[in-house]
C-alpha cells in the first residue's frame, strides 16, 4: 500500500487501539438483519440494484453536500429506489461515524423500510465488526488490499458468525482469488485503484467478469450519471454503488431516481 490508503491505515490503526478500550455498546445486536445478498442479486432480465452511500467527504472528492443530515438522506434514498445505503463510519477522511450507521438504521425503521444498511469502514480487527452489530448494520465492507489474504478470511468468518454479512472489495484478479478463497458470496470491484485514486474502468471490468456466477458482483466507484448506471446495467454486474455523484446533490431525489430508471436492462 501506499499513498492515501497508507495514511488512512495508519490512522485506523490507532482508532481500532482505541476502540478496543472502550465497551462494545449493545444498542442494536439484538436488531433482525436485513440480508443483502438476497436485495442484491438480480435474476436475469431484473433491473440492476443501485447502492447509495452517505458521506460528507473523501480524498478523491474533497467536501461534499451536508444539506441533509445523516437520516434524511438515506430515507430519501430509500423512497426513491435504492436497494441499499452505504454508510461512511471514518470521520477523519470521509466525515462519517459509526453514528451514522445507528441514525441510518432507525431512520429505515422510521419509514418501513427493509433495506439493509451496509457499515463502510476500514476494517483491520474484528472488534470493528462488534461495533457494526451493535450499531445496527446488515453487512460491513471487508477490503482485501488492507487485510491481505489469511487476515480476510478470518474477518470474513467471524462476520458470518456474528450474523453480519460482507462485501469484499476487490482491485485486481489476485484480490479476487483472496476473496473467493474466503468464501465471499458479494465481492465489488472498485474501479478506483485505491493507492492512487485512479480510475481503470477496464480492468474493473475484466475483474468483474471473472466473478463466478454464484456470487453477486457489484460495480464500485465512477457512475456519474444514467449513462453510466445503463452501461454496468448492461454487464453481469448485479448491483453498483453510486456514493459522490449523489452526495454532491442537497437533494439526491430526482438525481437517484433518474438513475433507477436507467437501470433496466
Amino acid at each position: 500500500m501506499s499513498g492515501v490508503l497508507d495514511a488512512i491505515v495508519a490512522a485506523k490503526e490507532l482508532e481500532v487501539e482505541a476502540l478496543l478500550r472502550t465497551p462494545v455498546a449493545a444498542q442494536g445486536s439484538h436488531l433482525p438483519r436485513r440480508n443483502m445478498a438476497s436485495s442484491l442479486r438480480r435474476a436475469e432480465g431484473e433491473p440492476l440494484r443501485l447502492i447509495a452511500e452517505n458521506k460528507r467527504r473523501s480524498p478523491s472528492a474533497g467536501a461534499l453536500s451536508v444539506a441533509l443530515s445523516t437520516p434524511d438522506r438515506v430515507a430519501r434514498y430509500a423512497e426513491s429506489g435504492a436497494a441499499m445505503v452505504s454508510v461512511l463510519c471514518d470521520e477523519e477522511f470521509f466525515g462519517g461515524s459509526w453514528d451514522d450507521v445507528a441514525l441510518a438504521r432507525r431512520a429505515l425503521a422510521s419509514i418501513g423500510s427493509s433495506i439493509p444498511v451496509l457499515a463502510k469502514e476500514f476494517i483491520l480487527h474484528e472488534r470493528q465488526l462488534f461495533e457494526a452489530r451493535a450499531c445496527g448494520a446488515d453487512a460491513v465492507l471487508l477490503i482485501a488490499r488492507i487485510s491481505g489474504k489469511k487476515a480476510l478470511g478470518e474477518l470474513h468468518a467471524r462476520a458470518r458468525s456474528l450474523g453480519i454479512e460482507s462485501l469484499v472489495e476487490v482491485v485486481t484478479e489476485e484480490e479476487l482469488e483472496w476473496a473467493l478463497d474466503a468464501r465471499a458470496e458479494v465481492i465489488g470491484v472498485n474501479a478506483r485503484d485505491l493507492d492512487t485514486l485512479v480510475m481503470d474502468p477496464e480492468r474493473a471490468a475484466r475483474v468483474l467478469e471473472a466473478i463466478p456466477p454464484a456470487c453477486v458482483p457489484v460495480h464500485l466507484s465512477g457512475l456519474k450519471g444514467p449513462g453510466d448506471v445503463a452501461r454496468i446495467a448492461g454487464t453481469r454486474a448485479h448491483a453498483a454503488l453510486v456514493g459522490e455523484t449523489l452526495m454532491r446533490e442537497d437533494d439526491p431525489r430526482v438525481l437517484l431516481a433518474a438513475l433507477v430508471a436507467a437501470t433496466q436492462t
